[in-house]
């Protein structure tokens, strides 16, 4: 498998500008994906340790595993446990890319796409609760507020209540189940699909995406070397939001500017799923004694 062909690293370019990878550096690719960005700040000469939950791209980026190159599954909510298996205590930099990745989208079985036929899963780590269990088990309040909070969705009751209307006829079993009966609940809208907003909250809410975020900018906080720098891309404002607040609050992450990096007209034409990315990052001040 050609590396692009699994998911196609954003912001490449303005990552490795950050990041600066060279020799004698250590950075953490948090959330490896495809690994696109890991191989960039290797070439740098950087040390790289990557970090992903999805045994798929754990065995996808194995055939790079080298001196320095050192491979974890796991969730980056666990940082500093996972760090903590390495010989590394601090690092020069941490890179979170945040979402689903592409691979996980184009592959049926694992349920992330309201375009596709498949399961109801959403697990990136494929173990634990999933989408079903979500959707067939929740109260109405639940539904919905996991659908509002989650996927900012104005119709989440209307959809709550289709849901569990439904099934009490049968289970809601599949991804293109769920979206037609989300379109019929919410009518036809502009503004892309009608099912996009639920499989966003839904997603989040059995990764427990959030919370691993919260958790993990915090660990960067301490991780992070004096002069070390953190690279946060989010693809949805839910998680803009919070990095924007998590780097305002502190005093020993300062952001070099309020406006996040956004990518090139060239690039969001290659890469449409690059549209909504948005990259913050900070630099780690000398502690203060």
């Amino acid at each position: 498998m050609e590396p692009q062909a699994y998911h196609r690293p954003v912001l490449l370019e303005a990552v490795v500008e950050i990041l600066s990878p060279a020799p004698g550096k250590v950075l953490v690719d948090a959330t490896l994906g495809g690994g696109g960005h890991s191989r960039a700040l290797l070439a740098g000469g950087a040390s790289v340790v990557g970090i992903d939950q999805d045994p798929d791209a754990i065995a996808h980026n194995q055939p790079m595993a080298s001196d320095r190159f050192q491979l974890i599954r796991g969730n980056f909510g666990d940082l500093p446990e996972l760090l903590g298996s390495t010989p590394y205590r601090q690092v020069d930099g941490i890179l979170f890319d945040l979402g689903v990745s592409s691979h996980q989208l184009d592959q049926p079985h694992r349920g992330f796409s309201y375009q596709l036929e498949g399961p109801l899963d959403m697990r990136m780590a494929q173990a634990g609760p999933s989408a079903l269990d979500l959707v067939n088990r929740a109260s109405l309040e639940d539904l919905a507020r996991i659908l509002y909070a989650y996927g900012e969705e104005p119709a989440s009751r209307r959809i709550a209540r289709a849901i569990l209307q439904a099934r009490e006829h049968r289970p809601i079993q599949t991804t293109t189940e769920l979206a037609e009966l989300i379109r019929k609940a919410t009518g036809h809208r502009r503004g892309g699909h009608p099912a996009r907003r639920s499989f966003q909250a839904l997603r989040i809410a059995v990764n427990g995406e959030m919370e691993a975020l919260s958790r993990a900018l915090a660990a960067s906080e301490e991780l992070l070397r004096p002069g070390g720098r953190l690279a946060v891309i989010s693809f949805h404002s839910l998680e803009d939001r919070q990095v924007k607040r998590f780097l305002a609050g502190r005093r020993s992450l300062v952001a070099p500017g309020k406006q996040p990096v956004v990518p090139e007209q060239r690039e969001q034409q290659d890469n449409p799923r690059a549209r909504s990315a948005k990259l913050r990052w900070a630099v780690r001040q000398e502690t203060e004694t």
